[in-house]
């Protein structure tokens, strides 16, 4: 009942308002999107984003991606580290990865450049939005979003000098500071100088050690120019250095937050980033946007296998599990973008045209007690597309949107075990859709789209040779929306509603082989061995009732499940729900003016229970989490009191199942990793 009476307030939250209306009361303020091809305000897009600001982030405390995910309906993420590092949007994405090469299904940008797969650098400081586009992202970005895209925008240079301070204290002897500064360097040179250190102890204890192992240390680097080369032409330097030091103890035998291994692990990146865009508006038909981005990560992640120390119990195994990688990238992008005086069809059709190149390289070192020999491999990627978009307006309230990218992706691996693989494909995507814009300014839009993922390869060299490589996945997104306003512009609201038609789904998988002596052999790989559906809506709304009260909240609901598959535990899971695929999602929330100067924020955030993989049964149990904050505000500073997770629930952010406890005789059960406990804290910014 507990369940059901929260999520019944949140879907009230997000229906019409009772009552009368302040016609006093301010409009909500326009949100701009910019990951698109244009940028434009989210109620002129026709399909299903969440956008994420920084007022958010200053009301939740919130120090990395991970912090702010419960806020968006139908996004989802899994740990098994010391943060979130990958991300699953309608149920779609990888959940972790270990030796094998990865092509992920929800893609992470961060200011244009791409860190699909390795979200720890997800920092928050100087970031002024996050950006999640729902759906394939056919024609935008290609085989990296076949599920979305999650977009993270950091702050511009000013035209004014400015600078401000941030100090941050939080139970778990967190501490943090930060600050930035920005303005002109001459008449056409603006700058941008950003950077954060934070520490925390982490939410857990090792018994055996006496310290804590979970410890984080993470320092954000950031940087920027503007440069204003005539009226016409200006050139933008992005930079960042992203220093992610933490501890990963993760897990125990008794499924609590204490640990006992001897021989803790870690979760470290440290990432460089480098973006540069060209932007020439002195064509006669069109603008040219050249863009140009790189990115070189070191990632070390590791473990203590067995979660014990020697002396625990007379069986126990010791063991540990170290996973060294080195990813480099490199992409460009040039496209032509029409302007008024280019617009085909009598002045009706704007268009986009141009060409993507992205070059990757990983080198994996993997260090485990149980092998010979260290593992090495190397996986090289080289993707290149063309891509077309336009938009056609047909008299004054119908248009329609055609877009299509075609891509070229060619593959090289190599490992120590002699495996090697060379695979290429031809893929393509994009989207139509049909918009009516009415005379209130409403978009209603129905759409079609196709999203595709790479195929791949199973690294396993016991494996026969029609099991090793599997196809691309590909999937269609059938969606309804609705964006507006209503009641003089003081509620706004964005609903969508989606079917999601997957084909050839890229899963771990398992089949039974005959051996010559009649025997059988259960044999697991990754495979195209589904398909599947993913159906449901999102909505969004804020209302603002008057100067000093304000409600806003959002619903995700979904339905998933598998068609024609087996498990690789030999498991018929045929209409069984996804994995990380919880049914529904909600945020509720109020801001209130106590004054003019203070602010309280009180909201609750809920999910149902979820799949923690494809290969097993354990499920993680659906949870609320009530937050608030109190900011005070004045003309140069503001101090926030923040906490999350009042009431100090246990809720789980990573689950397996298989035997680990030498107690019970290894005997195959489930262990959870758990989430944030509660969190207190203080934050004081100061701005000039």
């Amino acid at each position: 009942m507990k369940h059901l009476s929260l999520f019944g307030l949140a879907i009230v939250a997000l229906s019409p308002m009772a009552g009368a209306q302040d016609d006093a009361a301010e409009a909500i303020d326009e949100v701009v999107v910019t990951a698109d091809y244009r940028q434009a305000s989210i109620n002129d897009i026709s399909a299903s984003i969440t956008v994420l600001d920084s007022t958010l982030m200053q009301r939740k405390g919130a120090k990395h991606l991970e912090d702010l995910l419960l806020d968006a309906a139908n996004v989802n993420f899994s740990s098994g580290a010391s943060r979130a590092r990958f991300y699953q949007i309608r149920g779609i994405g990888e959940r972790g990865q270990f030796s094998e090469p990865l092509n992920p299904s929800v893609g992470v940008i961060i200011d244009g450049v791409d860190f699909s797969g390795i979200g720890n650098a997800a920092t928050l400081y100087d970031v002024e939005q996050v950006e999640i586009l729902m759906g394939p992202q056919g024609t935008r970005y290609g085989s990296n979003a076949l599920a979305g895209l999650i977009n993270l925008k950091t702050k511009a240079p000013t035209d004014e000098f400015v600078y401000g301070l941030q100090a941050d204290i939080a139970n778990y002897d967190s501490k943090g500071i930060a600050g930035y500064v920005s303005g002109p360097m001459s008449d056409t040179v603006l700058y941008r100088l950003s950077a954060q250190t934070l520490k925390s102890d982490g939410f857990s204890d090792n018994l055996f050690l006496g310290q804590s192992t979970n410890e984080r240390e993470e320092t954000t680097l950031r940087g920027k120019l503007s440069w204003f080369l005539s009226d016409d032409v200006s050139l933008d330097f992005n930079t960042a250095s992203i220093d992610i030091d933490n501890g990963y103890d993760a897990f125990s035998l008794d499924n609590i937050r204490d640990t006992l291994s001897d021989e803790p692990g870690f979760d470290r990146q440290k990432s460089t980033l480098l973006n540069t865009k060209l932007t020439a508006d002195n064509f006669e038909n069109f603008s040219l946007e050249a863009v140009a981005g790189f990115a070189d990560s070191d990632i070390e992640y590791g473990y203590d296998e067995d979660w014990v120390h020697t002396g625990f119990h007379p069986w126990e195994y010791s063991s540990t599990d170290q996973y060294l990688r080195e990813r480099d990238t490199i992409s460009g992008e040039i496209r032509l973008v029409s302007n008024d005086n280019g617009a085909l069809f009598s002045g009706s059709t704007n268009w986009v045209a141009g060409i993507y190149s992205l070059q990757q390289s990983v080198g994996l070192n993997r260090i485990y007690t149980y092998l010979p020999a260290n593992f090495s491999s190397s996986y090289d990627i080289d993707r290149l597309s063309v891509f077309a978009e336009t938009n056609t307006v047909v008299g004054d309230h119908w248009s329609f949107d055609l877009g299509l990218r075609v891509e070229r992706f060619d593959a090289s691996y190599q490992d120590s075990d002699l495996a090697s693989f060379d695979p290429k494909d031809d893929l393509y995507g994009g989207k139509i859709a049909l918009n009516y814009r009415t005379a209130n300014e409403q978009l209603l839009y129905i759409s079609a789209s196709r999203g595709y993922k790479t195929g791949g390869f199973n690294i396993d060299g016991s494996l026969d040779v029609d099991l090793r490589e599997f196809d691309a996945e590909l999937l269609w997104n059938y969606e309804f929306g609705f964006k507006g306003a209503s009641f003089n512009d003081k509620m706004q609201t964005r609903l969508a509603v989606f079917y999601m038609d997957r084909d050839d789904v890229q899963i771990s998988s398992s089949t039974l082989r005959l051996r010559p002596d009649g025997s059988t052999e259960f044999i697991e790989y990754v495979g195209n061995a589904a398909a599947g559906s993913n159906y449901g809506l999102e909505v969004t709304s804020s209302w603002q009732a008057n100067d000093s009260w304000s409600v806003y909240g959002s619903l995700g609901l979904l339905e998933s499940e598998y068609q024609n598959f087996i498990n690789s535990a030999g498991e018929n899971l045929d209409g069984r729900e996804q994995a990380h695929a919880p049914n529904y999602q909600f945020t509720l929330g109020t801001d209130i003016s106590i004054t003019p100067r203070l602010l309280l924020n009180l909201n609750v955030q809920g999910k149902d229970e979820f799949y923690f993989s494809d290969s097993h049964g354990i499920k993680s149990d659906a949870y609320e989490l009530i937050n608030a904050s109190l900011i005070y505000s004045a003309e140069q500073y503001a101090v926030t009191l923040w906490a999350r997770n009042l009431t100090d629930e246990d809720y789980y952010v990573r689950g397996f199942f298989f035997g680990n406890d030498p107690r019970d005789g290894y005997a195959a059960k489930g262990y959870t990793q758990l989430g944030e406990p509660l969190r207190v804290g203080l934050t004081f910014n100061m701005g000039f």
